[in-house]
């Protein structure tokens, strides 16, 4: 088997790139998925998000090495494993960060990725339901939509918020970003509408293009310093799949475990578990950052909230399984954190450095806590925007069916501590407004114990996380920890080789990472169709 370009990965990234890469019938593209289709029911309706987190078919469920700014706790780091890839078990939630991000980007030296630059390419990427306009497009591939379905304690949170004194907003996808309201998500008819679906699915019968499932990359081969194809475990049978191109789309966990792998990264590392050298790039797996995320929980004095008890689930899941079924309206249309916003830490800062996730049930540890679920509540995350912490991946060992170490350092940076701090307080005032009033009962996370900024600082070392962005791990730029050319995804200092995901990123942007990605991918076609 022999390809113009072999595609390692079918996430948001890769399904992109093969959608691409394919319009032209004169090359030949493959696409290689380590886990399954995405054919699944719980994937196509929205809620399913909640069993998506616990499936070790379809998620990678991996874990963080012990986090010393989280009182030493493993924390659990959910991924897509299927096509769509982490598009497929998300919380569907449509953001791009802030223009500032980009700028930022340009001005670390990544010529061509300004806002200016990148607009477009959002705008050419999406459909946006209320049509076009300065901001959006409404005849691209991501469907994007306003949710079906919106409970009555997010409507009394978005109101909140605007009680707090906060901006309300009905686009967090302008050049202004701040405010709170009712997100918009990437579904379509009511169903999940992931980046498979959108991109891959509709040109699944291209003569030229072969996608693979069930096939885990083992290495990346080489002739020299040119990449020439794959070593890969398809279905059990080890196969050697032969490119003329080679594209990493694994996200920032991935890629940079399977170029190290591979043989290309740091040197001390790969000599650690005996993997001979291809080529030295200490930038791989390195400045791995994340959003910090934590939870305040607040008992419900209203029994209609997401709630997993078996007597819940039977009063409302039969009316919901009508709804979904028949008219794809209700709430198993929900995609669960259904209003939000972005806000300032402290009036002083220039852009908001805070996201807010309103979920319509009690959650604790990524909803893994089941019998905390039963019972009616609603759950406020708050997360810092930009950390200063960096962390990395490496190698547990040579062998590839091993998880990586995943290090994301989460409030490693004392100033990502204090943010999240100021983030709690934030939540807290909305929390306590009027409009909430009627569902209002115990607050059980942090605790009404938890009141002065050292208790609060107990609390996130305690409960903080993670809320699912990693990136940063193959960044672009031109300095010496960098690993892709901003101009071309190439990997510096090999040929035929490339990585286009979210690991690109030199820094985090502001807000939810699958929309950016995909513009990533889009635009980073534009470059390989131009050579």
């Amino acid at each position: 088997m022999k390809y113009d370009y072999l595609i390692v990965g079918a996430g948001s990234a890769g399904s992109v790139l093969a959608n691409r890469l394919s319009a032209d019938p004169s090359k030949k593209v493959a696409v290689l998925e380590a886990g399954p289709s995405d054919d699944s029911i719980f994937v196509r309706m929205p809620v399913g998000v909640i069993l998506l987190m616990r499936s070790n078919k379809r998620n990678w469920r991996y874990w963080t090495v012990p986090q010393k700014g989280l009182n030493n706790r493993e924390v659990y780091i959910p991924r897509g494993k299927m096509l769509g890839g982490s598009s497929s078990v998300n919380a569907m939630v449509y953001t791009r960060g802030h223009k500032w991000d980009y700028d930022h980007w340009a001005e670390l030296g990544n010529k061509g990725w300004g806002w200016d630059d990148v607009l477009p390419i959002f705008k050419r990427t999406q459909r946006q339901e209320r049509g076009e306009s300065e901001f959006h497009g409404s005849s691209g591939n991501l469907n994007v939509a306003d949710l079906r379905y919106l409970h009555p304690v997010t409507h009394a949170f978005v109101k909140a918020s605007g009680e707090a004194g906060f901006p309300l907003s009905d686009d967090f996808n302008n050049d202004v970003q701040e405010g709170m309201g009712a997100y918009q998500v990437t579904q379509k008819d009511g169903e999940r509408s992931n980046v498979a679906r959108g991109f891959l699915h509709p040109v699944m019968a291209r003569e030229n293009l072969t996608v693979i499932t069930d096939a885990l990359a083992h290495k990346v081969l080489f002739d020299g310093k040119r990449a020439t194809g794959v070593l890969a475990n398809v279905n059990g049978h080890m196969q050697t799949i032969e490119a003329k191109e080679v594209i990493l789309c694994g996200g920032a966990i991935n890629s940079p475990q399977l170029l190290m792998l591979s043989g290309v990264g740091p040197v001390e590392e790969l000599t650690k578990h005996g993997i001979p050298l291809v080529h030295a790039l200490p930038g791989v797996g390195q400045n791995l950052q994340d959003h910090p995320d934590a939870i305040a929980v607040t008992k419900s004095l209203i029994n209609d909230t997401l709630n997993l008890s078996p007597l819940a689930l039977l009063l409302t899941g039969l009316r919901g399984l009508f709804d979904f079924f028949y008219r794809r309206t209700g709430q198993l249309t929900s995609n669960v954190a259904e209003a939000g916003g972005f806000i300032k830490s402290r009036e002083e800062e220039a852009i908001p450095d805070l996201q807010i996730h309103l979920t319509t049930a009690r959650l604790d540890n990524h909803g893994l806590n089941l019998l905390f679920a039963m019972g009616a509540g609603y759950s406020a995350h708050v997360c810092a925007l930009r950390p200063k912490s960096r962390g990395s991946i490496t190698l547990a060992s040579a062998d590839p069916t091993a998880a990586p170490l995943i290090d994301p350092n989460l409030l490693g940076h004392e100033d990502d501590m204090e943010t999240m701090v100021r983030g709690i307080k934030q939540v807290r005032k909305i929390l306590a407004q009027d409009a909430l009033k009627d569902w209002r009962g115990e607050e059980i996370f942090p605790g009404a114990a938890t009141q002065s900024d050292e208790e609060i600082r107990q609390f996130l070392r305690e409960k903080g996380d993670n809320i699912y962005h990693p990136v940063g791990t193959c960044k672009m730029g031109h300095d010496d920890m960098a690993v892709v050319s901003p101009d071309s995804m190439r990997v510096h200092g090999l040929e035929g080789l490339r990585v286009v995901d979210a690991s690109i990123m030199p820094t985090l942007i502001g807000g939810n990472t699958n929309a950016p990605t995909v513009m990533i991918a889009d635009k980073t076609a534009d470059m390989i169709l131009a050579e």
